[in-house]
């Protein structure tokens, strides 16, 4: 087996094994800053779960950075021998996901100085409520921003994974549709329609179903005919 095609089985074991790690580490990072701010007790609740919350943001802000920057970095050499210009335009899409989406995370985790501020001065509460709403809000706006440019980036992966013939035609073209979808809930967020999450259904199964691909069978390069 040659060196070439023994690194490019490694990067699609290691894709896969990051691409379930992104999927995972947001989603659990989410939800736990979701169950902060949604508690009736809006900046009180905060305050008395600020461990919760930071370990939310961590997750979104820091695991899933990092793991996000490693699919792009991965996907690079193999999607190069398809076209430069797909693996330039994957690995710009990540780096600029990755960087939107921490600058939510960013707003949420400011949510907890705001909460002590709340709880030693919180007379006028209008205020405190006002600037937590606001962040609140940037929290969300990154987040379907990031995952915009994120389906963005799909579609450039599973246009490169088609017309490589990386992995069957089927899964590529599965991928292509469900970004798509995907994009359409993220910005029908943005207005107002609250879609995304079913909307995300298609493109999640898609994300876990290429990992598991990748995982056990890894890409279909030409050195492997």
């Amino acid at each position: 087996m040659s060196q070439d095609l023994k690194s490019h089985r490694l990067a699609a074991r290691l894709f896969g094994i990051f691409f379930i790690l992104a999927f995972a580490s947001y989603g659990a990072g989410s939800g736990l800053v979701a169950s902060v701010t949604g508690n009736v007790l809006g900046l009180e609740g905060v305050a008395a779960h600020k461990t919760t919350l930071m370990i939310g943001v961590i997750l979104m802000a820091t695991v899933h950075s990092v793991v996000t920057i490693g699919l792009s970095v991965l996907a690079y050499p193999v999607l190069k021998t398809v076209s430069g210009y797909f693996a330039r335009g994957y690995f710009a899409a990540g780096i600029t996901a990755t960087t939107t989406a921490v600058i939510g995370a960013l707003f949420l985790a400011l949510l907890a100085p705001l909460s002590d501020a709340y709880v030693v001065n919180g007379i006028e509460t209008g205020s405190y409520d006002a600037v937590a709403l606001v962040l609140e809000r940037g929290g969300f706006y990154g987040y379907q921003l990031s995952m915009t440019l994120w389906g963005v980036g799909g579609l450039i992966l599973c246009t490169s994974l088609l017309i490589g013939r990386l992995v069957p035609r089927m899964l590529a073209v599965w991928g292509l549709v469900g970004y798509v979808v995907f994009m359409v809930g993220t910005t029908a967020e943005m207005f107002g329609y609250g879609i995304g999450t079913m909307l995300a259904l298609p493109g999640g199964l898609f994300e876990i179903s290429l990992s598991l691909w990748l995982i056990f069978k890894g890409f279909r390069l030409p050195t492997t005919a």
